[in-house]
C-alpha cells in the first residue's frame, strides 16, 4: 500500500497546511484549559 509523502512535494498542499494549524490551536487550547483546571501539577 502506497501513500504520499508530503515532504517529496514541491509544495505543501492547502489542506494539509489547515489540518496543520488546527491542530496546534486545539493543543494550546487542551494545554491551556488542563494548566487552568490544575489537572497537571507542574
Amino acid at each position: 500500500m502506497q501513500g504520499t509523502d508530503y515532504q517529496d512535494l514541491d509544495k505543501t498542499p492547502e489542506a494539509i497546511i489547515g489540518a496543520t494549524k488546527t491542530l496546534a490551536a486545539n493543543t494550546a487550547h487542551l494545554a491551556r484549559r488542563l494548566k487552568d483546571s490544575h489537572y497537571l501539577s507542574v
